[in-house]
């Protein structure tokens, strides 16, 4: 049975056209992709439920916006937002995430599942790299400039409070001489100096920030100042808080044993015959004219400290900002981070400081040592001389005793004082040695893709690893160089005197003591009442 074709349709068939059959093709196509899009959305949208969008987006926006109004009005400075804000910066993202789980905690009691928005992370990344980036500013150069709102990073003043102040009475109080003294100020300036009397004397000046005189008296009252004494133990104690501060000028007896214990403010200590302990939070460190041991505990404090003329031992640790020292007759001891520039002086004993960048031993150092954050520099010092460092340049010379110096990408310079042991390890860096007329050793030098260059009639060999070796003098002592990616050299240099220099004068002048506290005041402090005389 043969199959008939259908007959034709009025007119005949259409001419076959590819590219209308292709069009046809592709809208069939789309549409059905688009079938399919839609019920997965339909899958989707049913297994995890609609999009809710988070709330910590809108937060982080307006706070953003809170900020910058306060910045472009003149409320807070911008230099001290960056400041605030380099160390505060982590507190964004515990912020987000106590968000973030408050929202979760709504979520999972939901009858039906919903899906959170996640906008707001590209955002929350670019505040985190600005934080990053300016606590990284921060750290190597220290505290950018603030404005007055957060010189002791008073949150209760960051909105440009008004400052009021007052001066407490003063408070004299007879102790024994050998006194046991105490200080300890949260917030506020700390100057102590000897006097001649067996007493003690407390001068507070009060800085209190509100918005009117009966608020501040009501700081001025709570942050007021006291003086305790139980036997020999002494202690001077001023209760300000993040509403104010409390500037103390305290003259002790020249025996008295002082512990001061400062917050956020500055510290300032002479002419003690029996030492002092300081605990510093934020702020500069003056030390001048002491007999006894010198301890100061630098917590995060990224400010300056310097100690002159101290008759005993002097310890140092915690951070700082610039460091000098000068004319200290017992031991140095120094550990943590420096992040600006250091220079001593006069040291009568020995020298150890150790941060994570830079491991130095010195005898003494009749002369001066320098460092910052690309060099390290010694000058007359005798003793045996180590040095362990990195990215560095380090220059010793007229050095009265054996050195060792380990460091790489920086160049090393040596210049003993006479005949003694020298031995340089470096990577990625020049060594250079400079021989007295007296000088004696054994040479093993060592460099890889480097030249070697000598003034004596040493023995040079290899090519891409060259060596040299030989004897200067009677080769008494063992000169060791080695080096990769650098050259070596060998000179001869200048003599000596037999002896080091014998310490003079510091050319570093000593800190001036403060003056008192005399200030301006809004309006002083509520007299109270006299009491009634009986008739």
């Amino acid at each position: 049975m043969s199959s008939v074709p259908p007959n034709p349709p009025p007119g005949g068939y259409p001419p076959y056209d590819p590219k209308t059959q292709w069009r046809i093709y592709r809208e069939q196509q789309k549409a059905a992709w688009r079938a399919q899009r839609y019920a997965w959305r339909a899958n989707y949208a049913g297994a995890y439920g609609p999009r809710v969008p988070s709330v910590v987006g809108p937060l982080i926006l307006i706070a953003i916006g809170v900020m910058w109004l306060l910045i472009s009005t003149g409320r807070i400075a911008p230099g001290a937002f960056w400041s605030w804000y380099a160390h505060w910066w982590p507190a964004l993202l515990i912020f987000a995430g106590l968000a973030l789980l408050a929202e979760w905690a709504i979520d999972v009691r939901r009858a039906t599942p919903v899906r959170r928005g996640g906008s707001f992370v590209g955002i929350l990344i670019l505040l985190a790299v600005v934080g990053v980036a300016a606590a990284a500013w921060t750290h190597m150069r220290g505290p950018w400039m603030q404005g007055p709102w957060n010189k002791d990073n008073d949150f209760f003043n960051m909105f440009g409070m008004p400052e009021h102040e007052s001066d407490q009475p003063a408070i004299h109080q007879e102790i024994p001489a050998n006194a046991a003294i105490e200080i300890q100020n949260p917030r506020g300036d700390v100057s102590v100096a000897a006097g001649a009397a067996t007493g003690i004397d407390v001068l507070a000046h009060q800085v209190a920030y509100a918005n009117s005189d009966e608020e501040a008296n009501k700081v001025f009252t709570a942050e007021k100042t006291s003086v305790r004494v139980s036997g020999s133990a002494v202690v001077v104690q001023s209760n300000a808080d993040e509403h104010g501060r409390v500037n103390l000028t305290v003259t002790v007896p020249p025996t008295a044993k002082v512990t001061i214990n400062a917050g956020r403010g500055d510290v300032t200590a002479s002419g003690l015959n029996a030492g002092v302990t300081i605990n510093s939070g934020h702020g500069d460190t003056q030390i001048n004219g002491i007999k006894g041991a010198v301890i100061a505990h630098l917590s995060n404090n990224r400010h300056d400290f310097s100690a002159h003329q101290i008759q005993g031992d002097l310890t140092i640790d915690g951070n700082c900002n610039d460091m000098t020292v000068s004319e200290v007759k017992g031991a140095v001891t120094i550990n943590g981070e420096i992040f600006g520039d250091v220079h001593m002086e006069n040291l009568a004993s020995s020298l150890q400081l150790h941060t994570s960048v830079t491991d130095l031993q010195l005898g003494t150092l009749p002369g001066d040592m320098t460092l910052d954050s690309d060099t390290l520099r010694v000058n007359a010092s005798t003793g045996e001389t180590r040095v362990i460092t990195h990215a560095k340049d380090v220059d010793l010379n007229q050095i009265y005793g054996d050195s060792f110096v380990q460091d790489r990408d920086g160049t090393v310079s040596v210049e003993p004082a006479g005949a003694y042991n020298v031995e340089v390890r470096n990577s990625k860096g020049d060594v250079e040695i400079t021989l007295p007329p007296n000088a004696s050793g054994s040479v093993d030098g060592r460099t890889h893709n480097g030249d070697i260059v000598t003034d004596y009639g040493l023995t040079v060999s290899g090519d891409e690893n060259k060596t040299v070796t030989g004897r200067i003098g009677e080769g008494a002592k063992r000169i060791v160089l080695n080096t990769d990616n650098g050259d070596i050299g060998i000179k001869k240099g200048p003599a000596f005197p037999a002896t080091p220099p014998a310490p003079g004068p510091s050319n570093i002048g000593a800190p001036p003591a403060p003056p008192l506290p005399h200030a301006r005041h809004l309006r002083p402090p509520p007299v109270p009442p006299a009491a009634p005389v009986a008739q």
